[in-house]
């Protein structure tokens, strides 16, 4: 049986994160990944010249230590403008404060609903969206958004992942969004980075070759009263520090004997999974960097474009972009032909070029795509974290954590997380 000082469970930005900081301390650390590439959802793939990312990554990191390995790459610099498409109408986001391209009469009632909205104490996501906006504007825009993206009734949702990502109601920007054109940028950071060359993937790979990293390394089973991780390749490493970066629920059913109680809270861990299909055109038919999709019949919640983000991403004089449909937990709701039919819908909706301009249509799937906040489940989420700090066992990232992270905080908490296991484990 092999021995190491740190096992880390997971080549992401979290698990390479926490390996720099096992370097920094001088800490021996080995990453074991369970895939045969490295980088998890910063991951990237390639078709016929056309390099695409496991969905919409742009960087607006601030922390010093994140933009120390981020800026060793050359970047390039977007401001964060993006769109929002509802049939024809297409609104700079956010989209309650850019009604312009609306209808008078329509301008009007969203307006007046929105003067008139209750008061309400926010139980959940569905009053909180009608507290800020009103009943017009949340039923036409964000619930209609929430049952794509969460593919969960925003009733069902807490409030806790909000923060910033979504724009408190202001009575002076809503008014003057719906009869004036030029208005201000909103969005909670004014510039996104992306590497010139690449993908995304290029701000990690010097976490990445600095790294070790063993491929190929499913985790099976964690003995934690042994400090013992078993693989499914059949290696067994005993540990002294164990750091995972696997999802939440997944972990705390390898653990050996874990209690029922935990297994409980774990079953109630949900989370969504995302089809992604990717396009690559002839010619320059994209311009926008990202948008959201409101339509009930376009499967696709959100699209973004490689070819916006990094001409480096795709050929000469070609373009590219990425939809991404969510769904509740790991199964898909539509074929892969299914699928591509919609996207053609969209695309055609949506002016984006040209049936002819379309050189291939690629499909594939994320079976973790974002942490689901339904009500109650960060009391049981805290307890199995608690509980597996008990056993030694250090959960971290956005999906260790179980929280909704960017990728730069999956980074911090993958670095930070080192010297709490330190401190955990002398303070026994």
């Amino acid at each position: 049986m092999k021995k190491i000082e740190f096992a880390i469970i997971g080549s992401g930005v979290t698990g390479l994160a926490a390996a720099l900081r096992c370097r920094e301390l001088k800490k021996k650390s080995i990453i074991f990944e369970a895939e045969s590439t490295n980088g998890g959802l910063l991951d990237n793939f390639s078709l016929n010249g056309f390099r695409f990312d496991k969905a919409v990554h742009l960087s607006f990191a601030n922390e010093k230590k994140v933009r120390e390995v981020f800026d060793k790459s050359t970047y390039q610099t977007h401001p964060s403008d993006s769109y929002c498409f509802e049939g024809k109408n297409k609104f700079k986001h956010p989209v309650q404060n850019n009604l312009k391209p609306l209808l008078f009469r329509e301008k009007i009632e969203l307006l007046i609903s929105f003067i008139l909205r209750p008061k309400l104490k926010f139980s959940n996501y569905e009053s909180w969206l009608i507290g800020q906006y009103g009943e017009k504007i949340s039923h036409r825009f964000p619930i209609k958004y929430t049952l794509k993206y969460w593919d969960i009734k925003p009733s069902e949702l807490s409030t806790s992942w909000i923060g910033k990502r979504m724009r408190r109601s202001n009575l002076l920007e809503i008014f003057l969004g719906a009869f004036v054109k030029k208005t201000p940028n909103h969005y909670y950071v004014k510039k996104m980075r992306y590497p010139a060359k690449g993908g995304f993937k290029s701000f990690i790979k010097p976490l990445i070759n600095d790294a070790k990293i063993l491929q190929n390394h499913y985790l099976e089973e964690v003995d934690s009263v042994k400090k013992r991780i078993k693989f499914k390749n059949g290696e067994i490493y005993q540990y002294k520090y164990l750091l995972s970066t696997i999802p939440l629920p997944k972990l705390a059913n390898k653990v050996h004997n874990a209690p029922e109680k935990i297994l409980k809270c774990a079953e109630n861990l949900v989370a969504t999974s995302i089809d992604l299909v990717s396009i690559g055109f002839s010619r320059k038919v994209v311009n926008d960097l990202w948008f959201y999709i409101y339509d009930e019949d376009i499967y696709a919640s959100r699209a973004y474009s490689p070819s916006v983000k990094s001409s480096d991403n795709v050929p000469n004089g070609c373009s590219s972009i990425q939809f991404e449909i969510y769904n509740l937990g790991e199964n898909s709701k539509f074929s892969k032909q299914e699928l591509f039919g919609n996207c053609r819908l969209a695309l055609k909706r949506f002016a984006i070029g040209r049936e002819d301009d379309i050189l291939f249509m690629d499909h594939r799937r994320l079976d973790f795509g974002n942490v689901v906040f339904k009500k109650g489940m960060e009391e049981k989420r805290d307890q199995i974290i608690s509980w597996l700090e008990n056993e030694g066992i250090f959960s971290c990232g956005r999906f260790g954590s179980w929280d909704y992270f960017w990728s730069n905080q999956s980074f911090m908490s993958g670095y930070e997380t080192v010297d709490k296991a330190i401190n955990a484990y002398n303070e026994k």
